[in-house]
């Protein structure tokens, strides 16, 4: 395999169609079924997924036998399912199978924009692409067929691949195990899974995510009259809702230092998650936190950086992510609210049940309400994360070639502070499959913020990646 000729094949590829298609992608505001409860009626999923469909099956006459299909299961979302049988393949082959994972559905718009940007309006400045959706994670099934079609330009053989693009992904997969069921016989065992939608720690080498923080969380709701009174009258008298929140809150996170109080929601920490997290805070310095905008005088939240990386990976962490029952500043008067409402986000660690823990925290919200307060914890969510098996030599050597060909950097190892679902189901059902999870998601990129952008050089450079360990993994194969 001619690497150079990967490059440049990726490279014009990308240029000369996948960045426009990611253009026209950013322009449907197609939110999560989470966050647009109308999304069947708006139309607008199904706008991303014509553009996608029309673009890959532009490309599938280059491989032999290949098929897409919309897969439609009644009542959810809509998913990609494109099936390309091994190719190029002269005397003893593999049926093993790669799958290739995505999602096309995406957060809401977040305020906060700069004023040339938004959501939903495409802005190429420099190497980077703005928008809503385009690094997460809109680019996955562009960059999949980008590196298999790279291979098929140089009559480079591959297994057996499958597409998987789903769109339901931001709104906790939901949807993904109803289709993993029912695509199960044709999906098969896969042997390799290539994850496309982490993140990266800087844009100057390929990273490797270890490990996938799990998620829980929903709307915590404090009620304590049946309508708003005079505060004058009631203060002192009546407790306040918001009050008797904070209350509540503390008995999950400790108000001054923000570290998760119940010793239930953390686990032993493996010892070389730990020593990876010692190598990134080496690699990385003080990006790990100088990525973020903060306001000046700010700090982070310890000084030790391997800390901060094992906070975001390993560790629980709330995140208060909406508010209900407030008016806004410009229309509240002197009234003691009948209640507050707060929509919690809680992380877990990569090896704690995501519904155990959700069960927990209902449990610890809901049980003695303070002065009888009407409490309530609707649960939303409750996914598991993921935490790595270990590379097969093969993987590792190809993965550390690759990153010097493409990147010209080593790789890097690091687990990630956000949730993929769809690992979790697959390390489950397939524990010895082998995992390429990485992404371009790297500093200041800023997915389900404002001011969102694809750092397209990383994009192609990611694309190249998998083209060659997809091939590197035919060969391992084919000597079985």
């Amino acid at each position: 395999m001619d690497t150079s000729r990967i490059t440049s094949f990726v490279s014009a590829l990308w240029d000369a169609e996948i960045v426009p298609q990611l253009v026209e992608y950013i322009r449907i505001p197609n939110k999560s079924p989470m966050f647009d409860a109308q999304w069947r009626e708006h139309g607008y999923m199904d706008q991303a997924v014509d553009l996608m469909e029309r673009w890959a099956r532009a490309k599938l006459p280059a491989f032999e036998g290949a098929t897409l299909e919309v897969v439609r299961l009644e009542g959810r979302t809509p998913l990609i399912y494109i099936d390309v049988p091994a190719q190029g393949v002269t005397g003893k082959g593999t049926d093993e199978t790669v799958v290739l994972y995505g999602h096309l559905d995406k957060q809401p718009e977040m305020t906060g924009w700069a004023e040339d940007l938004g959501p939903w309006v495409p802005v190429i400045k420099g190497d980077k692409l703005y928008g809503r959706g385009g690094a997460d994670d809109g680019y996955a099934i562009f960059g999949s067929l980008a590196a298999l079609l790279a291979l098929r330009e140089q009559g480079v053989p591959h297994a057996r691949c499958v597409i998987l693009i789903e769109a339901c992904e931001e709104s906790g997969s939901y949807d993904l195990p109803h289709y993993v069921d029912h695509l199960a016989g044709r999906i098969g065992n896969p042997a390799l899974v290539v994850c496309l939608d982490s993140g990266c720690g800087n844009y100057d080498q390929l990273w490797l995510t270890t490990s996938l923080r799990g998620m829980t969380g929903g709307n915590l709701t404090v009620q304590v009259l049946e309508e708003g009174v005079h505060s004058g009258d009631a203060s002192g008298v009546v407790p306040s809702s918001f009050r008797i929140l904070r209350d509540l809150l503390s008995r999950l996170e400790n108000p001054q230092t923000g570290e998760i109080v119940p010793r239930e929601l953390y686990v032993e920490i493996p010892a070389q998650r730990v020593e990876q997290a010692r190598r990134s805070a080496e690699v990385l310095g003080t990006a790990i936190y100088d990525k973020f905008p903060f306001v000046e005088g700010m700090q982070p939240a310890a000084t030790d950086l391997s800390e901060l990386v094992l906070n975001r990976t390993w560790r629980p962490q709330l995140a208060v992510t909406g508010v209900g029952g407030m008016p806004p500043l410009d229309s509240a008067g002197n009234v003691l609210r009948p209640k507050t409402s707060v929509k919690l986000s809680l992380r877990v660690p990569p090896t704690l049940s995501g519904a155990e823990a959700g069960a927990f925290l209902k449990h610890l919200l809901e049980k003695d309400p303070p002065y009888g307060a009407r409490v309530s914890f609707d649960l939303e969510k409750d996914g598991s994360g993921w935490n790595a098996p270990a590379l097969s030599p093969w993987l590792e050597d190809a993965v550390a070639q690759a990153s010097q060909h493409y990147f010209g950097a080593p790789a890097a190892y690091m687990g990630e502070g956000g949730s993929i679902p769809f690992m979790g189901m697959l390390g489950d059902k397939f524990p010895q499959a082998q995992f390429l999870i990485t992404g371009v998601l790297g500093p200041h990129s800023n997915a389900h913020g404002p001011n969102e952008f694809l750092h397209i050089p990383t994009g192609k450079r990611v694309s190249m990646v998998v083209a060659d360990v997809v091939a590197r993994h035919f060969q391992e194969a084919s000597k079985a």
